[in-house]
């Protein structure tokens, strides 16, 4: 099978934004994707993008992306946040996940980046095992937190 990786174009995402919207109902959660394509259009190519998204294109569709954005760990120095490798349940086990990993630390490494974070929820044994395979270490020890919209209001409100 024949593939391209690279940089996403503004017009990539309708396609991509149905790849999130994938991921979703993959990960049992069908309703709490909030983000719409105009967020996806105006944040990832304005003059400071929010993000950086590379994309699988097998046959002029895009079949897989990786959405990264910069971070900075008081321990490390710079880092990236990969918020999501996600790839078409039909092309899963075709090599695009691995190819668009290869390319996110490939950036990381031109970039000088200290480390490379993501996520994986604790029931994707597939993906935990991926991860594992190309040599991440999957931190089982460590909880996620997360302060949400409403959280947010809520904490300011009480200021």
């Amino acid at each position: 099978m024949k593939y391209t990786i690279r940089k996403s174009e503004k017009s990539d995402m309708p396609q991509v934004l149905d790849l999130i919207n994938e991921l979703a109902i993959y990960e049992k959660e069908p309703d709490a994707v909030e983000v719409t394509l105009e967020d996806l259009e105006n944040d990832g190519f304005g003059e400071n993008p929010a993000f950086l998204c590379f994309v699988a294109e097998v046959n002029n569709k895009v079949e897989g992306i990786a959405l990264i954005y910069n971070r900075y760990s008081t321990w490390k120095g710079k880092i990236i946040h990969l918020e999501d490798l996600i790839v078409s349940q039909k092309m899963r086990g075709k090599g695009l996940g691995t190819a668009l990993l290869n390319q996110v630390v490939t950036y990381g490494h031109s970039i000088g980046v200290k480390r490379i974070n993501w996520e994986v929820i604790d029931w994707n044994e597939p993906a935990i095992k991926f991860y594992e395979s190309k040599g991440a270490t999957v931190m089982r020890d460590w909880d996620v937190v997360q302060l949400s919209e409403t959280g947010i209001k809520n904490y300011i409100s009480k200021l």
